[in-house]
């Protein structure tokens, strides 16, 4: 009886290590993106001259509104197992109709509220494609992607449609509150809403469930298929929404917005450890990765690197996440 406490106590410093690694494991994706924006960020404060000017940072966070509030929404869909890569296309239609209904007259709240709206019905038609027809998210997405920029550039010819700039929608894009951007302050609102709703609510624990493991889930008696549609309304109407605010601070829609668009949002999630094979997911991980995907498109242009070579290295740098994304969790999984 007495060498069973002795036993126990013995045991308790293991026990302790393995909770701390656990701990490390769970948070390994956060911490690394956290490391890497630091190091980002130093680099180019050392290199150029203008990084670590206010003006600068506060154009930063301005231009990577639209990036936060799709990659939030992209989270949710990427926990679940799925993707969109239709955000771009998206955004390039929502901005194209949004400039197009403020020429035709349309109030420019209710214009806000219709590109909401068709953002939603996106992801609808989408999502219930993906949800209960069972087709690939991959497959639905990128017909979803090529469709939609379709219609951007047959509503448009090519070109680009300008705003009155005396119109108060203009002030989404380039209002300041306070000595901060509108989109920025936009953007922590959507990403405060996104943050209660994957770690505080029954839906943000489904979506997790559904990406672990959908069967289970299903036999718990969530409606997984249900789950599965309202991410990708959320990724569409997230889409609309950055499409509304790009519009507004470029003072145009353009049916060439938002190219490439997609890749950046899935960088910026897989960059701060949300897993591709779902049931993983992190919203402070995305703002991380989504504001060193965005330093970096800032760092190269400051440091007079040629623009096209920013897809190169975002290029490199989702293979890399992904890389290290098969390497932790799935060969995690393996082990378990």
């Amino acid at each position: 009886m007495s060498s069973e406490p002795n036993a126990y106590a013995s045991q308790l410093p293991r026990m302790r290590e393995a909770t701390i690694l656990d701990k490390v494991v769970a948070n390994g994706g956060v911490m690394s993106i956290a490391l890497f924006f630091v190091v980002c960020c130093l680099f180019f404060s050392v290199t150029t001259d203008a990084f670590l000017t206010a003006q600068n940072l506060l154009n930063v966070i301005r231009q990577s509104a639209p990036l936060l509030i799709v990659a939030a929404a992209m989270t949710f869909v990427i926990t679940t197992g799925g993707i969109d890569l239709s955000v771009g296309s998206v955004l390039a239609l929502t901005a194209t109709l949004s400039a197009a209904a403020l020429q035709a007259g349309v109030p420019w709240p209710l214009a806000i509220v219709l590109m909401l709206v068709l953002g939603g019905v996106v992801g609808v038609i989408q999502g219930y494609f993906i949800a209960y027809e069972r087709i690939p998210a991959f497959i639905v997405t990128l017909a979803g992607l090529s469709v939609i920029r379709g219609f951007a550039l047959l509503i448009t010819g090519g070109y680009s449609i300008p705003i009155e700039p005396t119109s108060p929608f203009v002030a989404l894009g380039r209002a300041w509150v306070l000595g901060i951007p509108a989109p920025a302050l936009i953007a922590i609102v959507i990403l405060a809403i996104a943050y209660i709703a994957f770690n505080e609510t029954h839906f943000g624990r489904y979506v997790t469930g559904v990406g672990a493991n959908a069967e289970a889930t299903r036999r718990a008696g969530v409606n997984t298929r249900r789950v599965i549609l309202w991410v990708y309304v959320l990724s569409g109407t997230s889409a609309a929404a950055a499409g509304v605010i790009l519009s507004a601070r470029l003072g145009s829609g353009s049916s060439n917005a938002g190219q490439g668009f997609e890749l950046d949002v899935i960088a910026a999630v897989v960059l701060g450890g949300t897993s591709l094979f779902g049931g993983r997911g992190s919203l402070v991980g995305t703002i991380l990765g989504a504001l060193t995907v965005a330093v970096l498109a800032n760092g190269l242009i400051l440091s007079h690197l040629s623009p096209f070579f920013t897809p190169i290295v975002t290029g490199f740098i989702i293979l890399i996440a992904i890389w290290l994304n098969f390497r932790l969790f799935r060969g995690g999984a393996k082990g378990r």
